[in-house]
């Protein structure tokens, strides 16, 4: 990858400014030469302050928004493409709450990617590289990898609290914030524009379709879900919530036959007719009988738990002792117990090795420890030596420091921005939705994401708007080289048929 670099160091001052790093680089991506430029840095959010007569008195600065943007160039040299109002603009991060953009931006969209293994069969070692990304969607749109307050290099001001933007309505209004001061700043408002997020990051990106348009008049023209959780109702094992326990079941038979842990009559079969037939299931004899509860008659009992352990892999027993009812911490321990082996929640084809086999709880996800080092290292290398961008902070990649998170307006009641998503669709017709789903995703199971869009309510004439994958990985499928290409086309295409002509 060739690189110029023209760099302007992070300085230090009282009061908050921009600091930006710019480079120009190139990727060849589908046999295309892409030319680039690169801006790493930040940008200072304010917002209006008032003076006790409430009169306008400037604007007051609230945190440091650190960012990482491509725009494609015609020209090497050039600064910008001839017209960048026609380019579409995707604006991406991912969730958490607290994680860092790190994990789309150098594992799916950016035009560099970090090398890791598909699976923890084979891990690759320390030291960590990345290499040129052959599937990055630069050469379709310009991009833009925000983080919010506490990840990344992203800070509150002095002065201001941090955990105010440690809040659901906060964050959303924050980041959308960000995104119309960029189409401003860098004249973007006319090109097609989309939002990425993955998993708390499509909670974001689906409450951000409501407040940009009814804060800023910002109409969006697509908005691309990756492991996706709209219904916080569908993933929250909590006592008298059986949904859950429902829609978990066909991730719970995948990972099953993935490590051969099914009975013959399934394992022999692919992996689509088995998640039909579990699928069946969840929905019709089993939602049926969790709706029972307690007055489920014992012969049907007994039938239920027959075939919840031939879909989970599972011994009868382990399922009784459940009451029917399996939570995925016990399930990743319980799975491969015989082995001394648990498996991933974010990508169930990884394994892991506890200290104690015969406990009840995992000590950590192997999916997670597996490529947590690997975009650690070679983001913080990345960003200060091909980028330019500076800054002796830590580089929060996951962090807690957002916690607690405050879900405040949601009290008493689970989390649903999918209802923000529909009046957002209904409000513009043409705003389009593509979701992507891995079989092996324990942490937004695909069945509880097929679920809550058929409960959206959408009209009949929106509902094509919504399209659907499914890829045989997990949570971060594009660290699967198949499931990477595919989910490519799958988005470029997405862009491509979204894009007015």
């Amino acid at each position: 990858m060739a690189q110029e670099n023209e760099s302007k160091k992070e300085t230090t001052g009282a009061a908050p400014t921009d600091q930006l790093s710019e480079t120009r680089h190139t990727v060849e991506i589908g046999g295309q030469r892409i030319n680039y430029v690169a801006r790493a840095g930040t940008m200072v959010l304010t917002e209006e302050a008032e003076s006790e007569d409430k009169t306008t008195e400037g604007e007051k600065p609230q945190a440091s928004i650190f960012f990482v943007s491509y725009t494609k160039t015609y020209d090497a040299d050039a600064e910008e493409p001839a017209s960048v109002s026609n380019r579409p603009i995707t604006f991406s991060f991912n969730g958490g709450p607290g994680s860092s953009s790190v994990w789309l931006h150098l594992g799916l969209l950016g035009p560099r990617r970090v090398r890791v293994t598909d699976t923890s069969d084979q891990p690759l070692p320390p030291p960590y590289r990345l290499e040129d990304n052959l599937h990055s969607l630069l050469d379709v749109t310009d991009l833009v990898f925000i983080d919010p307050v506490s990840t990344g290099y992203s800070r509150a001001v002095e002065g201001e609290k941090a955990s105010r933007f440690h809040d659901f309505k906060r964050d959303i209004e924050a980041v959308g914030d960000f995104v119309r001061l960029y189409a401003t700043r860098f004249q973007r408002w006319s090109s097609p524009k989309f939002l990425i997020g993955e998993s708390y990051g499509t909670t974001r990106a689906a409450g951000l379709s409501g407040y940009l348009q009814d804060r800023h008049g910002l109409y969006l023209n697509g908005i691309m879900l990756i492991s996706t959780v709209l219904d916080f109702q569908t993933i929250s094992f909590t006592p008298g919530n059986d949904l859950p326990h429902i829609l978990f079941l066909p991730t719970y038979t995948a990972t099953a036959w993935y490590h051969r842990k099914l009975a013959e009559d399934l394992q022999q079969r692919d992996l689509f007719a088995c998640l039909a037939e579990a699928e069946a299931f969840a929905l019709g004899d089993y939602a049926l009988a969790m709706m029972q509860g307690d007055s489920l008659p014992d012969d049907e009992r007994e039938k239920i738990a027959d075939r919840i352990a031939h879909y989970t892999g599972l011994s009868r027993e382990y399922v009784e002792r459940t009451n029917l009812r399996i939570r995925i911490g016990r399930f990743v321990k319980e799975l491969l117990r015989d082995k001394r082996r648990t498996v991933g929640r974010l990508d169930t084809r990884f394994t892991g090795v506890d200290r104690d086999a015969a406990g009840e709880h995992y000590e950590y996800d192997p999916s997670y420890a597996t490529i947590q080092g690997a975009y650690t290292a070679t983001l913080n290398d990345y960003v200060r030596v091909e980028l330019g961008f500076e800054s002796d902070l830590p580089y929060e990649i996951l962090t807690d420091r957002v916690r607690p998170w405050s879900y405040g307006e949601h009290q008493n009641q689970y989390v649903n921005v999918a209802e923000t998503l529909r009046q957002a669709m209904s409000k513009n017709p043409f705003l389009r939705v593509f979701v992507a789903n891995g079989y092996y995703d324990l942490a937004t199971p695909y069945l509880a994401t097929r679920y809550t869009f058929d409960h959206m309510q959408l009209d009949k004439s929106l509902r094509e708007n919504v399209s659907m994958k499914h890829y045989e990985a997990g949570h971060m499928m594009y660290i699967h080289e198949g499931s990477l290409a595919a989910l490519k086309g799958d988005l470029a295409a997405f862009i491509g048929s979204t894009v007015p002509g």
